[in-house]
């Protein structure tokens, strides 16, 4: 008897395989790539038309994302008022820098824009006067010569004209790829507001994030009235690298907009929604009277 107990333990139990019912994988969801942001302050999820409705301000915390220079004129700009010039300056390659001519074809292509400036002239609010728009999708809005060129002749014109001109920089500062070529624009650009200052003309200058290097070390901190965007990064090294060269940590909110208020070295933080009728009012209070 224990025998055929044994004999019957030792056996391997056979298992029946059976398949589970197929069921339906649910539908991916079908959403279009680029439809939301996230905002980089509050982290809060952003529906991209909304944010553009909002003149590219987060509804939830007030953020100031960046705007391309067509966008920036669009809004600044009265409809049917700009008229662009200067647009076919195009960079070349003055130190023979490697893959340069193949680095800005590539930014041409991507941000639509033949060099990280667009200038010419239009009204904002019924006034007229020559406007000066960088972009920061184009290397950075970095200034190399064609930059500071258009800049120039930018003031030159409103100097000749007589009309107030308004700068909107936005820059990672000088261009490397340029050299000493990128340098000489910060006197150049300097002595063309000195000149436009000395006819009595009205110089606006708008700083929008980030605004540093010599760009702000030049035209960008010479205005007439100095305005900033809420939260814009201003100054002339960013503050990791100031950190590092003094080894000491540095203010809250350092370098940004809201602390050069504090200390005197903007006249006012402007909102987005509100810059275009500010500039109207500075513009009509500053009117040459014929």
């Amino acid at each position: 008897m224990v025998k055929t107990v044994l004999k019957g333990f030792f056996k391997k139990t056979k298992y029946v395989t059976t398949s589970l019912p197929a069921y339906e994988k649910p539908p991916t969801p079908n959403i279009p790539n680029g439809m939301w942001i996230k905002c980089n302050t509050c982290d809060q999820i952003v529906y991209k038309k909304d944010l553009e409705e909002n003149k590219k301000v987060c509804p939830h915390c007030g953020h100031h994302f960046r705007m391309t220079a067509r966008e920036r004129i669009d809004l600044i700009i009265d409809e049917n008022t700009f008229e662009e010039f200067n647009q076919d300056l195009s960079t070349l390659n003055p130190l023979n820098y490697p893959d340069y001519e193949a680095k800005i074809l590539q930014q041409q292509e991507k941000a639509e824009l033949k060099e990280a400036v667009i200038t010419g002239t239009g009204k904002i609010c019924g006034e007229e006067t020559v406007i000066a728009v960088m972009d920061s999708h184009f290397l950075m809005g970095s200034m190399g010569s064609v930059v500071g060129e258009k800049i120039t002749r930018a003031v030159e014109e409103a100097t000749q004209r007589r009309l107030p001109i308004i700068i909107f920089s936005t820059s990672g500062g000088a261009r490397m790829q340029e050299g000493i070529f990128s340098l000489m624009q910060m006197a150049k650009t300097s002595a063309a507001i000195a000149k436009h200052d000395d006819e009595g003309l009205l110089y606006i200058s708008v700083l929008t994030d980030p605004t540093t290097g010599g760009v702000t070390a030049s035209f960008a901190m010479l205005g007439d009235i100095i305005l900033a965007e809420p939260g814009a990064l201003v100054g002339f090294a960013g503050p990791r690298v100031i950190e590092q060269t003094i080894k000491q940590k540095l203010p809250e909110g350092f370098q940004k907009s809201e602390f050069l208020l504090e200390h005197g070295l903007v006249d006012e933080i402007i909102p987005r929604n509100y810059l275009k009728e500010t500039l109207g009012k500075l513009l009509h209070l500053h009117k040459e009277v014929e």
